[in-house]
């Protein structure tokens, strides 16, 4: 998640918000045009959305709001009060903890999955199953850091390329990039049919070396 991005959005929000409010005999800016609360209630909504996800707690306050009733212009002061809470969330560090928190369960969760599958004799299944999980942990990484996931043709980047682009913007050391490319190389050997080219003991250590790697570098 980039705080400072959204940090921006938020207080352009709340900085429009409070022009209104100094310039307005009413606390719900009702003397002001409802084309310019509209304006500033739907830019709310959908940051909002974008930076929690439409099952977040502050998404259903605001369709709790909407509820009351459907013009979106008489839920200015509400719907700001909504921007400001997030805000202050993220200032505080709540809100990244909490998404960190969830990727990281969600993760280990494919990663236990991969481990019972590599102990019972279907280390291919495993190792591709990690591999997946390591992908979309890079993929997680990317976008906290701001990094594109698509190339300059509008195509997904390979993880390959989204490690490297990792290391230069330091989210991790070489030494964690050389390791990533040795496990997106045993991913790739699993997904293509090469079985023979790794055992059940390498797939054991490539899921526990993706776990400690996933929690040493949050998303």
């Amino acid at each position: 998640m980039n705080n400072e991005l959204h940090l921006n959005q938020l207080n352009r929000l709340l900085e429009k918000y409070h022009q209104y409010r100094r310039t307005s005999e009413y606390n719900d800016l009702s003397d002001k045009p409802k084309i310019d609360r509209q304006s500033l209630v739907t830019s709310s909504i959908a940051a909002i959305h974008r930076i929690t996800g439409e099952n977040s707690t502050y998404s259903k306050e605001i369709n709790k709001i909407q509820a009351l009733n459907p013009y979106l212009h008489k839920h200015t002061s509400d719907i700001l009060g909504v921007v400001s809470s997030l805000k202050d969330d993220i200032e505080n560090g709540y809100l990244q903890s909490l998404v960190e928190l969830v990727h990281s369960n969600v993760f280990s969760d494919f990663l236990e999955m991969s481990n019972h599958l590599n102990e019972t004799g279907y280390k291919d299944a495993a190792a591709v199953l990690a591999g997946s999980t390591l992908e979309n942990h890079l993929k997680q990484l990317a976008t906290k850091h701001s990094i594109d996931l698509l190339d300059a043709k509008g195509n997904p980047k390979k993880a390959s390329n989204i490690n490297v682009e990792l290391t230069k913007a330091n989210v991790y050391e070489k030494l964690d990039n050389k390791n990533v490319t040795a496990w997106l190389d045993l991913r790739n050997k699993a997904a293509h049919g090469n079985y023979d080219e790794y055992n059940s003991e390498q797939v054991k250590l490539f899921i526990s070396s993706i776990q400690d790697f996933i929690t040493r570098h949050k998303a």
